[in-house]
């Protein structure tokens, strides 16, 4: 933020960003696969379909894409791939309807697979920390 000789500028219609405020580290966005970041003309272009072929799956709701202030849609790195996975299944003679049910099972055994994995390696305290009291 821009500083004067009494401290900190305040700009006419601009709230400065809180500390604690998820949009203060940008980066961490950049590591959310669920963040919304692109427009259906990038993700088109990313994934060399149409962008009728992206709101076919807002249709068939496999995807539901976020919203810009201004209404239109963006996509998520998460969401990118699961529209290059049904590219390939329709590409593959798959119907649409089918490949988007097939995409559903997928990931949720994947999301179950990640539970039953988390659940049979409980974490487990660090090293470091101090253990209960022996008396």
């Amino acid at each position: 933020m821009p500083h004067g000789a009494g401290g900190p500028v305040r700009l006419k219609g601009v709230t400065p960003i809180q500390q604690d405020s998820p949009d203060h580290n940008p980066a961490g966005k950049l590591d959310d696969e669920d963040y919304p970041a692109y427009s259906m003309g990038h993700a088109a272009e990313i994934l060399g379909v149409t962008q009728a072929f992206l709101r076919s799956l807002d249709a068939a709701k496999l995807l539901t894409p976020g919203r810009s202030e201004g209404g239109h849609r963006r996509y998520s790195r998460y969401q990118l791939r699961l529209a290059a996975r049904a590219r390939e299944l329709i590409d593959q003679g798959t119907a649409l309807d089918s490949a988007c049910r097939i995409i559903i099972l997928e990931d949720q055994l994947a999301e179950a697979r990640r539970i039953n994995t988390e659940l049979q390696h409980p974490h487990r305290p660090k090293s470091d920390q101090p253990g209960p009291a022996s008396g």
